[in-house]
């Protein structure tokens, strides 16, 4: 009873979804049917009561009565005192209208409308029961005899008259509770897509950070790793062998042309400086191998070897991956191994491309149990940093394997495999 009392208050202060044509429509259906009614009844009348000395009440009670029923929507759909007191007032002038004239008994079925919208469940019923008894007792009175059919129709046009208004308004009910829910869903739906949006935002920015942070380790940092190296071999030997120092010193003003390009590719598209130059992945690991030759200065030999013909362009992303990892593999052979040659060699596969990096350095045992091995120490001792945790992070952003098989004293093949699939190549980046 509160929740359809709720509905029609908030029916009447217009807080609900919106109105409801077809309850509109029906009020106006019930407005117009009552003074058609209303105007029958006392046409009726005057036809078959002319000049009687109740028709001047009759007329002044039937204005009366349309009045009153006009003022109905101006007072609203609440059940407040000042209304419950109009819907008195109407049925009470209307009992009296129909004492005097039972023609005027039909005009109740609008007024079992205006009872079931304004009054409680029960008392509605009460109303309807009240009401029709006057029509059943009125149309007893036009008859001339007794007849089953006024006894029992108004009944049943009552009833089916209430359950056809309870069952539109339940109907009504349980349309606004589902566009309540509805609503409540997209909204869920809508915070879900904006908290989902926010995470991959962080996730990307954590992602793109740790992919920066690669970058610069694989390029930058290696470079001025190179440089340092070179430039202190430079101040060791300026006195004795100024020749040699001079070619320490040339060779880390190339490598700082180096990283000055990657620097400039990083605000440009962070794409590798080699790949930027043209002529693919194969050119840029040529390039890449004869750089690292001549920076060794013949202690260490590097040669590129690239195996069978892509079907198709490999997608910029494993380009740029594969050209990273041979980067990171070779820092790591120059400064760790202690090697006179080193390999690479690119396979082309029908689903999937390899890439090897080989040394003949002095190996390593890798450590059993740390798929990630985020450290890994070598014969010597030293510690391994940054780089070998990013080649494996890079080949799992792209959903390959990585392969890794040294000894002591038996130097060490690095072997990264990406599939070419599409669905591997659409794995979402790995932020840790």
């Amino acid at each position: 009873m509160e929740r359809r009392t709720g509905v029609r208050e908030a029916e009447a202060d217009g807080t609900a979804t919106g109105p409801d044509p077809d309850a509109r429509w029906l009020a106006l259906l019930m407005h117009a049917a009552f003074f058609l009614l209303l105007g029958a009844s006392l046409t009726r009348f005057l036809m078959r009561h002319p000049g009687e000395a109740r028709t001047p009440w009759i007329i002044a009670l039937s204005i009366t009565l349309a009045v009153l029923y006009l003022l109905g929507p101006v007072l609203g759909s609440r059940p407040t005192p000042r209304r419950l007191t109009w819907l008195g007032v109407l049925v009470a002038v209307w009992m009296v209208l129909v004492v005097l004239a039972p023609s005027f008994a039909w005009c109740a079925v609008p007024l079992f409308y205006t009872g079931l919208r304004i009054l409680p469940p029960r008392a509605a019923l009460a109303l309807v029961a009240l009401l029709t008894a006057f029509v059943v007792a009125a149309q007893l009175r036009l008859a001339t005899g007794f007849d089953p059919n006024l006894v029992l129709a108004p009944p049943a046009v009552a009833a089916v008259a209430t359950a056809v208004f309870v069952h539109m308004q339940r109907q009504a009910v349980r349309q606004r509770d589902l566009a309540a829910r509805q609503r409540e869903l997209i909204d869920d739906l809508l915070r879900t897509r904006r908290e989902l949006a926010a995470t991959e935002r962080r996730e990307g920015t954590l992602a793109e950070r740790q992919r920066l942070s690669m970058e610069i380790h694989d390029t930058l940092a290696q470079g001025l790793s190179s440089q340092q190296m070179l430039l202190q071999a430079a101040d060791r030997t300026w006195d004795a062998d100024p020749d040699a120092a001079r070619r320490h010193v040339r060779t880390a003003t190339g490598i700082a042309e180096r990283n000055l390009a990657e620097a400039r590719r990083f605000v440009h598209d962070l794409a590798p400086a080699d790949l930027a130059e043209g002529g693919g992945l194969e050119a840029a690991l040529h390039a890449l191998a004869a750089r690292e030759s001549a920076q060794a200065q013949g202690a260490l030999t590097v040669r590129c070897h690239v195996e069978g013909t892509p079907h198709a362009p490999l997608p910029d992303r494993v380009q740029s991956a594969l050209l990273r990892i041979a980067q990171g593999a070779l820092a790591n052979v120059r400064e760790h191994a202690g090697a006179t040659a080193a390999g690479l060699t690119l396979t082309h596969l029908d689903d999937r491309v390899v890439l090897d990096i080989g040394d003949n350095g002095r190996g390593f045992t890798p450590e059993p149990g740390a798929p990630r091995a985020t450290r890994a120490t070598r014969a010597t001792g030293a510690v391994r940093g940054h780089g070998l945790p990013a080649i494996r992070a890079r080949v799992h952003q792209l959903g390959g394997t990585l392969t890794i098989e040294s000894a002591p004293g038996e130097g060490t093949v690095l072997s990264a495999e990406i599939p070419l699939a599409p669905t591997a190549l659409t794995t979402p980046e790995d932020p840790t």
